[in-house]
């Protein structure tokens, strides 16, 4: 099916065009789907305006209304921008300056689960057979590579 144009100048509508770009570069279809996804998102956004008649601050306004009232991820707003950056780069042909101050997605503090020594010992007094026994050796195994550092754990064939 060929894409539709638009009616004034004969040239594909902007989805389309952004679809080309995107196939000409190998990019997947899930990529394709998703871009198109957020330029749609940020054409919304802004009342139906045409990208080629915004720039830089309509940009932000729209990453940060994702990151501070739609409180996405770092990550998806991350793809809004590169779907963004991809439409004005290689669609409209217009690199993108400086954002200004774009309030970014908080990335969540990932803090590691760590037991004390009497916490694993009072887990492990409450198993028996099979299941002490896996326990067990998952502790050793997981403090030695702990205490082993940044070398890491040796393989016996390391030293052939």
């Amino acid at each position: 099916m060929p894409p539709s144009s638009h009616p004034s100048t004969g040239k594909p509508k902007l989805l389309d065009q952004l679809r080309e770009a995107l196939r000409s570069r190998h990019y997947s279809r899930r990529t394709e789907q998703t871009y198109c996804h957020w330029v749609k998102r940020f054409i919304f956004f802004h009342h139906v305006r045409h990208p080629a008649d915004m720039a830089e601050p309509e940009i932000n306004a729209y990453l940060t209304h994702l990151a501070v009232k739609e409180k996405v991820s770092a990550s998806t707003q991350n793809q809004a921008l590169s779907a963004l950056l991809f439409l004005y780069r290689h669609v409209l042909d217009r690199p993108i300056g400086d954002l200004g101050e774009v309030i970014r997605a908080r990335k969540p503090t990932r803090l590691p689960v760590v037991m004390a020594r009497d916490e694993v010992k009072a887990v492990l007094s409450n198993l028996s057979g099979d299941k002490w026994l896996t326990a067990s050796l998952t502790t050793m195994i997981y403090t030695h590579v702990l205490n082993r550092g940044p070398s890491g754990v040796r393989s016996p064939m390391d030293g052939l």
